[in-house]
């Protein structure tokens, strides 16, 4: 019995292994004023990983969610996106994570579209509403901390991938105010984060300790 306590804590040893960014968007360095594309300014994979912007319209860089700056455009239409690519080679428990706000005429409502071979085929990891950047919310300000209420957390089953390529796309013309979306209605991105996790020497080591320990109860 203390054996199979002694696997099952190892098992949760290795379950719970510290994520590592791959790529982090802040956008303070990038100062978007285009489409892109724009390297991540953090992460393990940052100097191969991109993000850029696909509608119709301009690009700016307002203030971000307790940051100088984010990553913005107006002129959405349905199916446009923001997209980010890197590597998520060797690790696993892929999570995605960014915050987003719309203005009163920007667009609403979103799916997660992400895919492993190369961008030939794209499938959901779930939709998400984006509050707009107006009161009754709190508007983004470069002072304080990060508003938790615009971050959106997805996971992706995306192991392994020697390109993840992720798209946050528009799916209605409904606004983030309820109305119709605008051509001047815009919709900023900050903090995007790609991260995942890689098991450690030790962990290894302490799975092949609970192995050995497995196979001498079988024998006994």
């Amino acid at each position: 019995m203390k054996k199979l306590f002694a696997i099952a804590a190892v098992a949760l040893f290795a379950s719970t292994a510290a994520a590592t960014d791959l790529a982090l968007w802040t956008f303070e360095s990038s100062v978007p004023v285009s489409a892109g594309p724009f390297t991540a300014e953090a992460g393990v994979n940052a100097a191969t990983s991109n993000a850029l912007g696909a509608t119709n319209g301009t690009y700016s860089n307002p203030v971000g969610n307790g940051s100088f700056e984010s990553f913005s455009s107006n002129g959405w239409d349905v199916g446009d996106y923001y997209e980010f690519t890197t590597s998520t080679a060797g690790y696993t428990n892929i999570v995605l994570s960014f915050d987003q706000a719309s203005s009163n005429t920007g667009p609403r409502d979103f799916d997660v579209l992400y895919s492993t071979d190369g961008g030939a085929n794209f499938v959901s990891a779930g939709t998400y509403i984006v509050l707009a950047n107006a009161t009754p919310n709190t508007p983004w300000s470069s002072l304080g901390a990060r508003d938790a209420a615009y971050t959106s957390t997805f996971n992706l089953a995306a192991d392994n991938a020697a390109s993840l390529i992720v798209r946050l796309t528009q799916t209605t013309t409904v606004s983030a105010n309820g109305g119709v979306v605008a051509s001047t209605g815009t919709s900023r991105v900050d903090h995007v984060l790609i991260a995942g996790t890689i098991p450690t020497p030790g962990t290894i080591g302490l799975l092949s300790i609970a192995g050995v320990v497995a196979t001498r109860r079988r024998r006994a």
